[in-house]
C-alpha cells in the first residue's frame, strides 16, 4: 500500500477507545440529563421505577455494545444477558429505582469504556478505493500468484468458483477487503458476484490453470470494489496481545486477585465441608479471565493450549475435591504457568466483523461522535 493508499485508510476509520463513554459519566450534569432521559424512556407506567420488563430495553441495548447476538438465541449470551439484569436488580427486586438505575448504568459503562481502552476497537468505511488500489499495484500479480500456489494448494480438484471463494479470504481489511468468511459479506457480496461473473460449465471447471485463474479473480475482485463503491461496508477491526502482563498485574495485588476469586467461587458448588472439585477450575479460570486480561476459554485455540498444558502440571483433570484455599492456590499456579508461557511468547489476535447497527444504540449508550454508513441488507 502506497502513502494515498495510507492516507484514505485514515480518514475512512474511526477509533473507539472509551473515551466519550468517560466523559459523559464524569460530567455529573450532563449525565444526569442522559439518566434522567433514558429512565422516563424506560418508565412506561411512570411510576417512578423500572420494573423487569421496563429494563430489558436497556439490558438488550448493553448486549448489542458489548457484541453479543440478539437474546434467545445462544445461552452463553443469554447468561450474560441475565447477569447484566440481576447488576440492577441485585437478583431480588422487582424495581429499581432511578438512583439504582443511575448506579449501575455509571458502572457498566465505565467497563465498557475501561476495556475499549484497553482493546480500541477501529470502524472502517471499506468503500472499495482502497482494493481498486490494491489491484492495480505493482505488486498484485506477484501476490495472488502466491496465493495461487499456497492457499489453492488443493484446487486441481476444485471447481473454479471454490477456488475464487477460497483465494478471496486471503484478502484482508489491509487490501481494503471485508472479511469474506463473514456470512454477510460471503451472502451478499461475494457469492453473487463470483456467481454472476462465472457460466455453469465454468463453475463445473476443474483443474483451473494458473492463467485462467487469475483472470477471473482480477474480474471479480474489481467487480467487488466497483460494489463496495456503490455501498460501502462498515468493518470494527479490533487487535489483541495477549502478553501476560494483565496475569502479572493481578497475582501482585492480592487484594484484587482474592476479590475476582471469591466472586468466581460464589457460584461454584461446594460439598458439605466446602470443599470444592477440581472440575470446575476452567469455570473459575473462566470467570477471572477479564480481570486477568485474558480471553475466554473456547476463543482463542492457542490460548486453550496453554490453558491446557497449565491443567496438566497441576492435574487439573483429576476430579480431586480439595479445601478452597487448596483450589485458589492451584488456580494462582495455572495463571502463574500461562503468565511465563505468554511472557515468553504473546500471542496476538485480530477480529473482524462487519457492523450492521451501530456500535452504541441510539436508544440507550451514547452515540458515536460521527455517523457512518450501514450495509443495507
Amino acid at each position: 500500500m502506497d502513502m494515498r493508499s495510507n492516507n484514505h485508510q485514515q480518514q475512512q476509520q474511526q477509533v473507539l477507545d472509551g473515551s466519550d463513554i468517560v466523559e459523559l459519566v464524569e460530567n455529573e450534569k450532563v449525565f444526569d440529563k442522559f439518566v434522567e432521559q433514558k429512565f422516563q424512556q424506560l418508565d412506561q407506567d411512570e411510576d417512578g421505577k423500572l420494573s423487569v420488563k421496563e429494563l430489558q430495553p436497556a439490558v438488550a441495548d448493553i448486549g448489542a455494545a458489548l457484541g453479543l447476538p440478539a437474546q434467545g438465541t445462544s445461552p452463553d449470551s443469554d447468561h450474560i444477558y441475565s447477569e447484566v439484569l440481576n447488576e440492577f436488580t441485585h437478583g431480588s427486586q422487582e424495581k429499581v429505582s432511578k438512583t439504582e438505575f443511575k448506579e449501575v448504568l455509571s458502572d457498566i459503562l465505565l467497563g465498557m469504556a475501561a476495556g475499549l481502552k484497553r482493546d480500541p476497537i477501529v470502524i472502517l468505511r471499506m468503500d472499495g478505493e482502497d482494493l481498486s488500489e490494491f489491484i492495480h499495484s505493482p505488486g498484485y500479480e506477484a501476490e495472488i500468484v502466491s496465493v495461487y500456489f499456497s492457499a489453492l494448494s488443493g484446487c486441481e480438484e476444485a471447481s473454479l468458483r471454490d477456488c475464487i471463494v477460497k483465494a478471496l479470504q486471503s484478502l484482508s481489511v489491509d487490501h481494503g477487503m471485508p472479511p469474506s468468511n463473514d456470512p454477510w459479506v460471503m451472502s451478499n457480496i461475494v457469492e453473487p458476484i463470483v456467481d454472476s461473473f462465472i457460466d455453469e460449465e465454468d463453475k463445473r471447471e476443474r483443474s483451473v490453470s494458473q492463467e485462467r485463474f487469475l483472470e477471473a479473480f482480477k474480474r471479480v475482485v474489481e467487480r467487488i470494489a466497483q460494489r463496495l463503491n456503490e455501498q460501502p461496508v462498515i468493518v470494527a477491526h479490533s487487535e489483541n496481545t495477549f502478553d501476560g502482563s494483565g496475569i502479572r498485574r493481578l497475582l501482585s495485588n492480592k487484594f484484587e486477585f482474592d476479590k475476582a476469586l471469591n466472586v468466581a467461587l460464589e457460584i461454584i458448588p461446594k460439598d458439605r465441608h466446602g470443599k470444592v472439585s477440581k472440575e470446575y477450575l476452567r469455570a473459575v479460570l473462566d470467570t477471572v479471565a477479564p480481570s486477568a486480561t485474558l480471553p475466554p476459554i473456547g476463543a482463542v485455540s492457542q490460548m486453550d493450549d496453554m490453558i491446557k498444558e497449565a491443567l496438566k502440571m497441576v492435574n487439573g483433570d483429576d476430579g480431586k475435591v480439595v479445601k478452597e484455599e487448596e483450589f485458589k492456590k492451584t488456580v494462582a499456579e495455572i495463571l502463574g504457568s500461562i503468565m511465563l508461557q505468554l511472557e515468553g511468547s504473546p500471542i496476538s489476535v485480530s477480529s473482524n466483523s462487519v457492523v450492521h447497527e451501530p456500535l452504541t444504540s441510539a436508544t440507550f449508550l451514547p452515540p458515536p461522535p460521527a455517523e457512518s454508513e450501514e450495509p443495507s441488507n
